[in-house]
């Protein structure tokens, strides 16, 4: 299946949107290196303005504070594991968090906290399937594939304010 993709300047970077030719969304990368992954995990994807932009249009929105749930198709390629933990993930709801042990628990495998986080970190859609809203037990942030700083953005941004030092 052919790859397309755009470009979309948010308030907390530079992102590169790609979907499938259907328009399901597949990932959205929030730095370089995680786009050079990508392409090594894809090959080569197309620049298609069009297809993206009802994408782009729902991610303005919600960075614009119109939108708080994103309703558009998508498509995140993981192992079963890691699609439970992001269907987790996309459940909690705008301004709120969890911890990457209450998802475990919800998942039935309250042991599972180490896997959970990698799963979140692997998470191919950032934003929409909202990786940063999962924190540590201790209510302070974690690890973020975009860096911290915005992470923390993007809580702002909902109205989630925590303390924004990571455990040592």
């Amino acid at each position: 299946m052919r790859m397309y993709y755009d470009e979309y300047v948010s308030p907390v970077g530079r992102l590169r949107i790609v979907a499938d030719e259907d328009g399901s969304l597949v990932g959205i990368s929030l730095t370089d290196e995680l786009w050079e992954k990508f392409l090594n995990r894809y090959g080569e994807v197309q620049p298609d303005a069009a297809l993206i932009q009802p994408i782009k249009e729902q991610l303005e929105e919600y960075f614009r504070g119109e939108r708080d749930a994103f309703s558009l198709p998508f498509t995140p390629e993981g192992t079963d594991f890691q699609k439970k933990v992001w269907q987790e993930v996309h459940a909690i709801p705008y301004g709120e968090t969890k911890s990457y042990s209450d998802i475990a628990e919800s998942l039935g495998s309250p042991k599972a906290v180490r896997a959970v986080g990698n799963a979140n970190r692997l998470n191919p859609i950032p934003i929409v399937v909202p990786c940063h809203r999962v924190i540590g037990k201790n209510k302070l942030m974690t690890g973020y594939a975009g860096g911290l700083p915005m992470k923390e953005e993007l809580l702002k941004l909902e109205g989630t304010l925590l303390n924004n030092s990571s455990p040592s």
